[in-house]
């Protein structure tokens, strides 16, 4: 005879009430659901296609990232060829057209041994392919294919973190972010009508360095809206725009050499500085690195210009009036509150590896997302209806359990969705409809177990036992290899797969749950209440 303890009950019965106190809110109107307790108004995110909001397409300038890179190997390379005392007549960047890379040339002065250069390249960066060039005295070197594809691998996923911390610090809920190909971002925003201010927000790379100022050159004043002044030419210097007044900018002369970058920041806050009364930026270096390169350089530059630049631009150029031993500084520029707020968040997200570019938009109306909720519903009532009558029509009263056991299963799956913060999107609803006829799929492997025993003579209650113990293994395996596609589907499909396989696995785990508690725990009560000993009871 089946025997479930009593332990076992009552725990099966508190997971399907606590179910269903979790599922609740979400099929509730906003009146009602606004005057429920904080802790229970918790609902299931509802994904693009059926809330509406926002698809943004993001290409990445990986190639941009990749001159740089190359332009860093090429400085780093003077500056090691000079401190070892090799001479050189020049170095080149070729560019080749098939392959979409560039070789770095190096011609040195005389026909010396070229092993200590190729060692020079080596440390400086391990991916590059050094080969004797097609003269003596002369070296190729050219980023590996290999490395390249790693590179840009690694900018695309940076790029993907700070996008998600940009948005997560605006206040965007349940946003989407996946990579797509080699170089490119899907941004889905559920709710996000107007994407203007996030594109914005995206769009900007907020790299933070700081330079040192020439106080040997002259900054350039120029009208704003007016050409472009001509800047004297000196190595190691640039000119870069500072907007000091509504009328004029200013051309500050920067020296090239970055002293420092926002990497090292920990924090950024919007502020009023207590002496303009305008709004400024404070900001926080860690503890180690940045905390001592910013004394470093405040010590170097005591009583001189240091610029800080964001994106090209000078925020602001302030002359440093003490030594900063703490790790923090303020910004100052012509911020309005706003500016300032979104610089501070900026900062705080960190800055964007490499540029992105708006390759593709659309907006998805509430009313697209409405209609698609009904179809939804609709899908899953009416799999749930044939179902439930295909059991109870083959099963009886048995079949009647099956289907009280498949309504707490969809139950336990929202409240499943809504704790782990699960976001439903129409690949998902499909996956609940899957998952109803699955579910019941390990209740008529029992049953029809049962009846080959009853069939045999065996008094019911003990065929309901020899049913589960001989059904156990096969529905295990059944349920096994489904979780194991489900994970596979996970791994590497995009969203939509993704939200499939989420309810795929969820569903399958809680019918395992469904079947051998609560079913169970449903039969075993009423057996003990003296029924099962007709064995018409379960239709043969």
């Amino acid at each position: 005879m089946i025997v479930v303890s009593k332990f076992k009950i009552i725990i099966t019965a508190s997971v399907c009430l606590l179910g269903l106190l979790i599922a609740a809110p979400s099929a509730l109107n906003q009146k009602t659901f606004d005057k429920l307790p904080k802790f229970l108004q918790h609902t299931v995110s509802l994904g693009l296609e059926l809330r509406g909001g926002s698809h943004i397409q993001l290409e990445v300038d990986i190639a941009s990232v990749e001159k740089e890179h190359q332009e860093s190997i090429v400085d780093e390379a003077r500056k090691q060829l000079r401190k070892q005392n090799v001479k050189y007549k020049k170095i080149s960047v070729i560019p080749l057209k098939e392959s979409g890379i560039s070789q770095i040339v190096i011609n040195l002065s005389d026909d010396k041994d070229v092993s200590p250069v190729k060692k020079i390249l080596s440390k400086i960066e391990p991916g590059l392919d050094i080969t004797a060039g097609q003269i003596e005295s002369e070296i190729t070197a050219t980023i590996s294919k290999d490395f390249l594809d790693k590179f840009a691998k690694r900018i695309v996923g940076e790029s993907i973190e700070v996008i998600r911390h940009r948005i997560d610090e605006s206040g965007t809920k349940e946003p989407t972010i996946l990579r797509q190909g080699n170089d490119r971002i899907i941004v889905q925003l559920p709710g996000v009508e107007n994407p203007e201010d996030i594109k914005k927000l995206l769009g900007k790379t907020a790299l933070l360095t700081f330079h040192g100022v020439d106080e040997e050159m002259e900054t350039i004043n120029a009208v704003k809206g007016s050409a472009r002044p001509k800047f004297p030419v000196k190595p190691g210097v640039m000119y870069l725009p500072e907007e000091r007044s509504e009328s004029y900018i200013a051309y500050v002369p920067i020296k090239k050499q970055i002293s420092l970058t926002g990497k090292s920041l920990i924090d950024a806050q919007m502020n009023i500085d207590p002496q303009s009364g305008q709004p400024c930026v404070s900001i926080k270096f860690d503890n180690i690195e940045g905390t001592r390169k910013i004394a470093e350089l405040s010590a170097k530059y005591l009583h001189k210009q240091f610029a800080m630049v964001l994106d090209g631009k000078v925020l602001s150029a302030p002359v440093f009036q003490a030594v900063l031993t703490n790790g923090s500084a303020v910004i100052t520029g012509r911020f309005t509150m706003k500016e300032a707020n979104e610089l501070a968040l900026l900062l705080r997200a960190g800055s964007l590896p490499a540029p992105l570019k708006v390759v593709e938009e659309r907006n998805i109306g509430p009313s697209l997302g409405s209609d698609s909720i009904l179809e939804g519903k609709m899908a899953v009532i009416i799999a749930f209806i044939f179902v439930s009558l295909f059991m109870i029509a083959s099963y009886g009263r048995f079949g009647v359990f099956s289907v009280v056991s498949l309504l707490f299963n969809i139950i336990i799956l929202f409240a499943s969705l809504t704790l782990l913060g699960a976001t439903l999107t129409l690949p998902g609803i499909a996956g609940i409809a899957l998952t109803i006829g699955m579910a019941v799929d390990s209740n008529v492997l029992i049953y029809e177990r049962i009846r080959e025993e009853i069939r045999l003579g065996i008094k019911q209650s003990i065929a309901i036992a020899q049913g589960y113990k001989m059904a156990t293994m096969t529905i295990i395996d059944s349920n096994f290899t489904t979780l194991v596609g489900s994970l596979v589907l996970y791994e590497f499909g995009s969203g939509p797969i993704k939200g499939f396989a989420v309810t795929l696995a969820l569903g399958t785990l809680i019918s395992l749950f469904t079947t051998f508690s609560l079913t169970k725990s449903i039969i075993a009560i009423w057996l003990k209440k003296g029924n099962g000993r007709n064995n018409n009871d379960i239709i043969i």
